[in-house]
């Protein structure tokens, strides 16, 4: 089969090798991939319940108020997988939506970014906000540090990102782009390593070992001039795309009068559920190395300003 494509999206799918895209292979029980016949692709939608903030059913308890959807078969529960994170077992893309903030767009004050994450129907999913101070913000700019929380529809916290302050000239090897990030909080399962390029800014996906588990790639110029922006993901030992991140044009009002932003995320539907996580890592800090603008600054477009 072929990858789906991002909505509103111009990108042709390709088709996804194996072992990850082999067609031959059928998918885990219970498991929907078709996502036009207007059922959920998953076994059941994360959604809001009646519970305040630390008072929902514990993880791996009863769903409460997630509605479900047919199944062929009784659900299996994921093994292996961090508490929160079990939904990105059944699916394979996510879009990311920077929400916009007024006071930023109007002034030109910095704020905390924050983001919906929602699965390929549009439904939420995750929600994310960026943590650090003023000062840091409006005098570092893109480039600063920061701890960014992910949190579920009932408000716990699933997925931290933390992101030292580095520098982004290509001619400094040894103090590239790193982040690290870890689910449940304060357990580290991956890091994103920029590698070193003249030109092209490329990344490495790593495990909790700092071993290298696959690679991005973008363009020469990271600049959505009425297109979209792809960086492929590839595997370690080969160059053949199994997924992608795209940052998706928003519109011209969008992109010249603010930094909100909207990107896809596709990969391998059976996929360690960890390195899904660690992707979600890498988009956001795509989005703060290249797509990001503070005040009246450009935002970069390339490994070079």
């Amino acid at each position: 089969m072929s990858a789906p494509v991002y909505p509103g999206s111009n990108q042709p799918p390709y088709p996804m090798p194996g072992p990850y895209g082999d067609p031959s292979k059928a998918p885990p029980p219970g498991f929907q991939m078709d996502y036009n016949q207007g059922q959920p692709p998953v076994m059941y939608q994360p959604g809001p319940v009646g519970y305040g903030p630390g008072q929902g059913p514990e993880y791996g308890g009863p769903p409460g108020g997630i509605s479900p959807a047919p199944l062929s078969g009784p659900a299996a529960v994921p093994v292996g997988v961090p508490p929160g994170l079990e939904y990105l077992t059944q699916i394979d893309q996510i879009l990311i939506h920077q929400k916009v903030e007024l006071l930023e767009a109007f002034i030109g004050f910095e704020t905390n970014n924050q983001y919906e994450i929602k699965n390929s129907l549009g439904q939420k999913i995750y929600k994310a906000k960026e943590k650090n101070d003023c000062c840091t913000r409006n005098c570092c700019g893109s480039l600063r540090s920061f701890d960014m929380k992910i949190k579920d529809t009932m408000d716990r916290e699933v997925i931290r990102l933390i992101r030292p302050f580095r520098c982004v000239s290509c001619c400094c090897p040894c103090c590239l782009q790193e982040m690290e990030v870890q689910a449940p909080p304060g357990t580290t399962i991956g890091y994103i390593q920029q590698d070193w390029h003249p030109f092209l800014p490329k990344f490495s996906i790593l495990g909790a070992n700092k071993e290298t588990l696959m690679k991005l790639e973008g363009p020469c110029f990271a600049c959505n001039c009425c297109g979209d922006v792809n960086f492929e993901l590839k595997g370690k030992d080969n160059d053949q795309p199994i997924g992608r991140i795209s940052k998706q044009w928003s519109g011209l009002l969008k992109e010249v009068f603010t930094d909100t932003d909207n990107f896809g995320i596709q990969f391998p539907l059976d996929l360690d559920v960890k390195m899904k996580a660690v992707l979600m890592g890498a988009c956001f800090l795509i989005d703060f190395m290249f797509f990001e603008k503070v005040g009246e600054a450009n935002q970069r477009s390339s490994v070079f300003s």
